[in-house]
C-alpha cells in the first residue's frame, strides 16, 4: 500500500456523522499506523481522530454552517444542538 496522504485522510472524515464517528476514528488510526509519530499525515490524521471523537458526543460536524441562536422559534424542540467543537460531555 502506497504511504498515506492527506486527501486519504480526508476522504474517510469528509463524510462523517456522529453515527458512525468511531468506526471512521478506527479505519483513520489504522492508516496512518504505520506512519511515525512526527510524519506530518500523522500529526493530521491524529488531528481528524480528535475531531471524529467530539463528533461521537456530538449531533454534527457544523462545520460549514452557522449556529442557530437558542431564542429561536422551535428551539426547545430541537433533538440536540450539540455541534462537534462543543459536544456534550462523556460519561466518564
Amino acid at each position: 500500500m502506497p504511504e498515506p496522504t492527506f486527501a486519504d485522510v480526508d476522504e474517510l472524515v469528509g463524510p462523517a456523522t456522529p453515527h458512525f464517528a468511531y468506526q471512521l476514528r478506527a479505519r483513520v488510526r489504522e492508516l496512518v499506523l504505520d506512519l511515525p509519530g512526527e510524519h506530518p499525515v500523522r500529526q493530521y490524521a491524529e488531528e481528524k481522530m480528535e475531531l471524529l471523537d467530539r463528533l461521537g458526543h456530538a449531533s454534527s460536524k457544523a462545520a460549514n454552517s452557522h449556529r442557530e441562536r437558542p431564542t429561536r422559534p422551535g428551539w426547545s424542540g430541537l433533538p440536540s444542538s450539540a455541534p462537534a467543537d462543543e459536544p456534550l460531555p462523556s460519561r466518564q
